[in-house]
């Protein structure tokens, strides 16, 4: 495990996180409505690879390829009884491809389902399945939890309190997808940055920003500096979490494609970091060349 503890870590300068896991599988040749989350157990070196890519090009932090291993996305696939093994793996793949030097934050997703009265989620139900996702995941090796691409607020909320009860020692840290909706920024179920903001970090997570969604680059920087001034209202303690696509998914013959560089994400994250976010990372569309330009160009490095 790291010298520095990961909650310290947070507090500190920048908290280079990876990219985009699910757009990196395709590149590899993964075919859509696979179970992505099975592969830690069916082709583990696929995503060791990813993993491995991630890591040389210079992240701090890696995320686990977990995001969908909650009982009710695996049950899907007919995969429900598998959450422990599946959870555990991919922990202990992270784990492996990070070394002794850096940290794995273990992913946690939405279940795609809503709850009560809008759905059929029980909350004490979904509460219980997203700690058991946290237990396969801690006893895998993580030095955290990301709870990521959430749109409902209440179930952000269960998830991180879910992740807290686990461990009061390990950090959490809550990402929603926000899109832009007019002058300013809601989730999909009309949930607006203030909103989520207050009712997140009162739960007392270590991170609280977004990731996903279908903005601009120019968007993204103003959502983050939204999502900085939400937060700050409420607490100095709390760090701002920014993990944007790679600009605005486009329709090319049937595909869904980024066309955003490596060369403007980075000058977009620059931007995003310099505003006050200090944990940044990529989602979909991101690559490895992505993160290494954010890291050269924000720490410097040749």
């Amino acid at each position: 495990m790291p010298a520095i503890d990961l909650k310290e870590k947070i507090k500190q300068g920048l908290l280079l996180l990876d990219g985009a896991m699910g757009t990196q599988l395709m590149a590899r040749g993964v075919e859509v409505g696979v179970c992505n989350d099975n592969l830690n157990i069916d082709s583990p070196e696929i995503i060791t690879g990813i993993h491995n890519a991630y890591m040389q090009a210079g992240c701090d932090a890696l995320i686990t390829n977990t995001i969908g291993a909650n009982k009710y996305s695996l049950a899907r696939h007919g995969l429900a009884d598998k959450v422990a093994e599946i959870n555990e793996a991919g922990a202990r793949i992270a784990r492996q491809a990070a070394g002794p030097e850096k940290y794995v934050l273990g992913d946690i997703g939405p279940s795609g389902d809503f709850l009560e009265p809008l759905g059929t989620l029980k909350p004490d139900e979904l509460r219980d399945a997203y700690a058991r996702q946290a237990e396969a995941l801690l006893a895998g090796g993580v030095d955290g939890f990301i709870i990521e691409t959430v749109t409902a607020v209440e179930e952000a909320a269960i998830a991180a309190e879910a992740a807290k009860s686990v461990s009061k020692d390990v950090p959490v840290l809550v990402s929603m997808s926000f899109d832009k909706a007019g002058n300013s920024f809601k989730t999909m179920m009309g949930v607006s940055v203030e909103a989520a903001a207050a009712q997140i970090v009162a739960l007392g997570v270590e991170a609280f920003g977004f990731n996903c969604g279908t903005a601009s680059l120019d968007e993204y920087v103003e959502l983050a500096r939204e999502c900085i001034l939400r937060v700050r209202a409420i607490s100095d303690d709390v760090a701002i979490c920014a993990q944007p696509n790679a600009g605005k998914p486009e329709l090319l013959e049937g595909k869904t494609v980024y066309k955003i560089s490596a060369h403007d994400f980075a000058a977009a994250a620059a931007k995003i970091h310099s505003a006050g976010a200090n944990v940044i990372g990529g989602c979909c569309g991101t690559s490895p060349a992505h993160i290494e330009a954010v890291a050269k160009l924000i720490r410097g490095l040749p």
